[in-house]
């Protein structure tokens, strides 16, 4: 019996439209911090914010999105969000004071928060049941890809070229995702019935938190707060160390180590069970970002890059894993939203607080700092999840199922 398809011509635009976005957010959130301190002269704590305000504004725009999606439809949704995201991208070319551009940020997180929670919701409609995994793998790779491409992409041309150009292609990229998307085509769907209708657009907490998901989803959250210093600050860190070109390759070491490294821990998750995969990925995390901090070789550099790769790239897929194994079958998707709201929360925070430590101390010693931070994550993973039996989710799920 032949497979049913999965690489249409709507999963393709779908994954070629997710790259775009996610391309166009690690552009910036590389470049934008370099351009607040060189072109609008502000402070290391304001660098911090611009990310931060981006964030929350993504945060706040999800549950409403989601509901949104239930009134006027996924794709209304999902057009509308890359209409936006295109315009937010056109108009950094106006913003010639920090108030302006935290404006123009929190606009441009209302298209994200929509865009990512509309994308996600459609790509599911749209990979056959039979080929589930293997087809949200594949779409998450294009997060992946984006996250090697976009910083590698933003760093090279601020370095060399005019910020003009460095908006220019940010708009571009904008454009081509909001293209793609108008090659996208939802199946049909048979409409619910309209108790059902009445009984989803409730407002209680319940639609837009998954309980069971929430303690793993405060512990990638404590370590999404870590880790925005270290995306968010390299490339300041990096020319603070006359590591300038290195920095380019940063993010491209890191993915492509992430790439590899994922089918592995991966199984090994599956096969071994979650304690034994996230611990050593920890403190693989926690050596790499020791490394970056004491950084002063270009090798060195981006030997932290791999290892920040490894480990970094084994724990967030592993908790975001166990957020929906703990969940019930029919609440898995909340509690992908609601792990991804609480993760940003953290990231966003976390790109506020280090930007204010930088402006009282060296990028090095933030690094070296958060290194201890990581380790104390353990604990924190300890408490919240890791004591629990990986063998008892397990079991809690199939007895969910039957």
């Amino acid at each position: 019996m032949d497979k049913p398809r999965l690489w249409t011509r709507d999963f393709i635009s779908i994954a070629i439209t997710n790259f775009l976005v996610f391309t166009t957010f690690f552009y910036l959130l590389v470049t934008l911090p370099i351009y607040t301190l060189q072109e609008l002269h502000g402070a290391k704590t304001e660098a911090g914010l611009i990310t931060t305000v981006f964030l929350i504004a993504s945060i706040l725009t999800r549950p409403f999105a989601g509901k949104w999606i239930e009134k006027a439809g996924k794709y209304v949704v999902f057009i509308s969000s890359l209409i936006v995201l295109f315009a937010a991208s056109a108009l950094y070319f106006i913003p010639q004071s920090l108030i302006g551009l935290l404006f123009l940020r929190f606009f441009h997180g209302i298209g994200f928060g929509m865009a990512t929670t509309a994308t996600g919701a459609i790509v599911a409609d749209l990979i056959p049941e039979s080929r589930k995994g293997e087809g949200m793998g594949y779409y998450g790779l294009t997060l992946n890809l984006a996250m090697a491409i976009g910083p590698f992409l933003g760093l090279t041309v601020i370095q060399q070229t005019a910020t003009s150009l460095m908006f220019s292609i940010n708009a571009c990229c904008a454009f081509f995702a909001l293209v793609a998307g108008l090659f996208v085509k939802l199946p049909k769907k048979t409409f619910m019935p309209e108790r059902e209708i009445e009984r989803k657009t409730s407002m209680k907490i319940g639609d837009y938190l998954e309980r069971s998901a929430i303690p793993v989803s405060l512990v990638s959250a404590f370590f999404g707060l870590i880790y925005s210093g270290i995306i968010s600050f390299v490339s300041l860190y990096a020319k603070e160390q006359n590591l300038v070109e290195a920095a380019s390759y940063f993010f491209v070491v890191y993915a492509v180590v992430l790439l590899i490294s994922r089918p592995f821990t991966g199984k090994w998750f599956d096969i071994f069970g979650a304690n034994l995969i996230i611990y050593p990925a920890i403190l693989c995390f926690a050596v790499g970002t020791f490394l970056l901090s004491v950084s002063n070789t270009s090798l060195l550099f981006l030997a932290s890059a791999a290892l920040i790769g490894v480990g970094w790239g084994t724990v967030f897929p592993s908790f975001q894993t166990i957020a929906i194994q703990v969940a019930p079958p029919k609440k898995r998707a909340l509690a992908t939203a609601t792990f991804l709201s609480i993760y940003d929360f953290g990231f966003g925070i976390g790109s506020f607080i280090f930007g204010i430590a930088a402006a009282n101390i060296d990028y090095g010693s933030i690094y070296f700092y958060c290194s201890f931070l990581i380790i104390i994550g353990i604990g924190v993973y300890y408490l919240l999840h890791g004591r629990l039996s990986s063998h008892s989710i397990v079991k809690k799920v199939k007895k969910e199922v039957a």
